[in-house]
């Protein structure tokens, strides 16, 4: 029997992170659709309260999605009238989004909607455990990106 029959998925911490991640997912997608929005437009619009001004490219990394992705969400949105795109004063073919007022309003919006549903997620817990939580997570996100790609 080879070894990767012996394992049980379910016992993996990627695959239970995974299993976690897509059920926030769905929760931040059912609890978004009440403001008409989808989860990485709230990630844009997030990033864009934190960094006015980015690039689309800068943007697109911030939020987890490609380039392509990324000017379509943006294009939907200015025409929402959540976001405008101005040119870079120092790069004429570069495009800045900043959130427009309502885009701000519509932010603010969305993270009290995700507070609740991340309350939710973490209801059984306490708030030593929930902190812990936060700093074990944040231990691996570093521990990945330290060590490079590459199996060892």
């Amino acid at each position: 029997m080879s070894r990767a029959k012996k394992i049980n998925i379910n016992h993996l911490l990627g695959y239970q992170l995974k299993q976690t991640q897509h059920a926030l997912r769905l929760h931040m997608d059912e609890a978004l659709r009440f403001l008409d929005l989808t989860t990485p437009q709230y990630a844009v619009l997030a990033q864009l309260e934190l960094r006015p001004g980015i690039s689309n490219a800068s943007l697109a990394r911030a939020s987890f999605i490609t380039a392509q992705t990324m000017h379509g969400i943006v294009s939907s949105l200015e025409k929402r009238g959540l976001v405008q795109r101005k040119k870079d004063p120092s790069h004429g073919r570069i495009l800045c989004t900043e959130l427009t007022g309502a885009g701000s309003k519509a932010v603010q919006q969305a993270h009290e909607l995700i507070a609740k549903v991340e309350e939710r997620m973490t209801s059984t817990m306490t708030d030593k455990e929930r902190a812990l939580l936060a700093e074990l997570l944040l231990a691996c996100f570093n521990s990945l990106n330290s060590s490079g790609m590459g199996l060892k």
